[in-house]
């Protein structure tokens, strides 16, 4: 970088600050966007109230069939179904210690589903849908040309009471699709006593005789609103989704912002409707195909919902039942330890992988969180209940263990501060326009001393996975939701000790209407262990002009970034720059730069030692080639 890079990035930056404050709405636009927002908040309410009254009024109108005794409308509508056709809605509750599902006998699917061991940011109870939230029901086509779905029937509770609750074993529930000449479609639900898994068979009688000759799979509509669960509304976004698993192969995702649809021709082993903390996930045992998947994500910060996810999927069907067709139903929290344990005893070409659900990072910082800081945090919260002491102990361990590379990187900057006055001369002696001759008299003496160039980066870059790997970390770890520590109430989410309603232009949009304590702290303390870097390069080297303040603004910015994100993220940032800068100061107290000079000056006198391929022989070939090319081409110019 040079001075004029820099004017730029300044000018850029300048241009972009002027255009917002510039483009800001008055607050005529804002009243007049207000009332906008108003007034389509107004059409969509009527929209859905609309909606509801046309539910209604066709429920209404289908209930007046059975009152008129119309059993000829119905059997037109219904078809072999007809006994189905129409009925009066019942809710059944069954639960066991973790979770509890509320079931319909309208279209015999699951119409809420409850964590029963987690609150919401306002101390609600985490439910993942509830009523209309969400749909699902299977296609059926009949042998007399009608097309029904499961959803818009009513099946028969089969020893099915109001509310039940698994204490010991399995038990199984049943609700019955009947059709004529004593055919049914079973949908059975299966519950283990302290699970978050639901298994779901579908399996029938004479089937066969009911349905199209032709029907050997079922096309399967899964629907659900994600509600938000969590206080930082962006920041909940960015881990929420709709995932799936290819058969034998990786997980992927539609894109977390906006709206996005696939279709996907290749078998799916689950798709799942994703939270920050928390998925519903559908597990199909012989794989799903012809998929389509789309996810729209709610942009008014007013809404209750992030997102909305639809599927379409066709499963295999056998209409003579010879074999049911299953699913498994999870409704989890996205605890690694919890999603690990779904694939124990599994073949590695038949996992699940739910684990993907944590976004622990991709490639070595992924292996990183799960083989080295997800062990150490579970044996630290073994027996210490405070998380944040857990954080304070994680940074101590990951700083000791890194201690060797910071010291091998102070080292290596001491000994180019020590050789800087013959560094100076050597630039006194050979004028600025002989660039390449100076860099090449540089490396002569770096070569002569022993020192390394690179020495001091390359401690640096390794320390860089770990510091990725936390930024992955903290936001994924269910285990931090709802913990507090100090002033922050939730270390999973922004320690707001400062916050306003007014929009502000470009702070409101990049950084929020709040304050986050930690991650001011973070800042300043940043700012501090620049403000040593700084001084230490203006020690070794030339200083470009202006560099300074592109260096100063990088805390400015990371305040920017980290205000939203979750606390404990900055409090273990703010906490490992503090233990750097302690360590830089305790290691500067123990080196004797005269005697580290005298060191130096004596490896003059020993005899060199290249090695073949080193990088210090590759650098000065490569500077013999540049210094080649530049004098060919000061030749070419004469």
């Amino acid at each position: 970088m040079d001075k004029n890079t820099i004017l730029g990035f300044v000018l850029i930056i300048l241009i972009l600050v002027g255009f917002s404050v510039l483009n800001r709405p008055s607050q005529e636009q804002l009243a007049a966007q207000r009332a906008q927002d108003s007034i389509a908040a107004i059409q969509k309410t009527a929209q859905e109230q609309a909606v509801i009254a046309a539910k209604t009024e066709a429920k209404a109108a289908t209930d007046s069939l059975i009152a008129k005794h119309d059993t000829a409308s119905v059997n037109a509508t219904f078809g072999p179904f007809a006994p189905a056709g129409t009925g009066k809605e019942q809710l059944f509750t069954i639960e066991n210690k973790v979770i509890k599902i509320t079931l319909s006998n309208k279209g015999g699917r699951i119409y809420s589903v409850q964590l029963k061991n987690y609150q919401t940011h306002d101390s609600l109870p985490v439910i993942l849908f509830d009523k209309d939230e969400s749909s699902f029901g299977f296609t059926l086509a009949t042998n007399n040309n009608r097309v029904l779905n499961t959803q818009n029937l009513y099946f028969e509770p089969i020893g099915l009471s109001s509310k039940q609750t698994v204490t010991t074993s399995l038990q199984s529930y049943t609700f019955r699709l009947k059709a004529d000449n004593g055919s049914y479609l079973d949908f059975v639900y299966t519950l283990a006593p302290d699970d978050y898994m639901v298994r779901f068979d579908m399996k029938g009688k004479g089937m066969e005789t009911v349905l199209s000759p032709s029907t050997d799979r079922l096309e399967l509509s899964w629907n659900a609103k994600i509600r938000q669960q969590e206080k930082g509304r962006k920041f909940e976004a960015r881990y929420s989704g709709l995932y799936y698993k290819y058969v034998a192969d990786n997980v992927n995702n539609l894109k977390q912002s906006g709206h996005d649809e696939q279709n996907l021709p290749n078998q799916l082993q689950w798709v799942a409707f994703k939270d920050q903390f928390f998925s519903s996930v559908l597990v199909a045992d012989k794989a799903f195909t012809s998929n389509t998947l789309e996810s729209s994500f709610d942009e008014s910060t007013s809404s209750k919902y992030i997102s909305e996810c639809k599927t379409k999927m066709n499963v295999g069907f056998d209409p003579k039942s010879t074999t049911p067709t299953s699913f498994r139903f999870y409704f989890v929290p996205n605890k690694f330890n919890l999603l690990a344990k779904y694939d124990k005893g599994i073949d590695s070409d038949k996992k699940m992988k739910l684990t993907k659900l944590v976004p622990l990072g991709w490639g070595i910082f992924g292996w990183i969180n799960q083989y080295a800081i997800i062990p150490m945090f579970n044996f630290f919260g073994g027996f210490i209940g405070s998380f944040g002491i857990i954080i304070l102990l994680m940074t101590i361990v990951i700083k000791m263990i890194l201690f060797p590379m910071t010291y091998k990187s102070y080292m290596s900057s001491a000994k180019m501060r020590v050789l800087k006055p013959q560094i100076d001369e050597i630039n006194a002696k050979i004028p600025a326009e002989k660039a390449m001759d100076r860099q090449k008299a540089t490396m002569d003496l770096y070569r002569k001393v022993g020192v390394s160039p690179m020495s001091g980066c390359l401690p640096m870059l390794l320390q860089l996975p770990i510091l990725i790997a936390m930024f992955n970390f903290f936001p994924a770890s269910i285990e931090l939701r709802h913990q507090s520590f100090l002033w922050a109430k939730d270390l999973s989410s922004y320690d707001a000790v400062i916050t306003w309603n007014a929009t502000i232009p470009f702070i409101t949009t990049y950084f929020g209407n709040h304050i986050s304590l930690f991650c001011l702290l973070m800042t300043i303390v940043s700012f501090i262990y620049t403000k040593i870097n700084m001084q230490t390069q203006m020690a070794t080297s030339q200083q470009m002009p202006g560099m300074n303040i592109i260096m100063y603004f990088t805390p400015i910015m990371m305040w920017f970034w980290f205000n939203d994100y979750a606390s404990g993220l900055s409090y273990y940032y703010f906490l490992s720059t503090l233990i750097t800068i302690a360590q830089t100061y305790a290691i500067r107290s123990f080196i004797d730069e005269d005697k580290l000079l005298k060191q130096l000056e004596a490896n003059k006198k020993k005899p060199s030692k290249k090695k073949s391929g080193g990088f210090m022989e590759r650098l000065e070939k490569m500077q013999r080639e540049q210094a080649q090319r530049q004098k060919a081409a000061t030749n070419r110019k004469k």
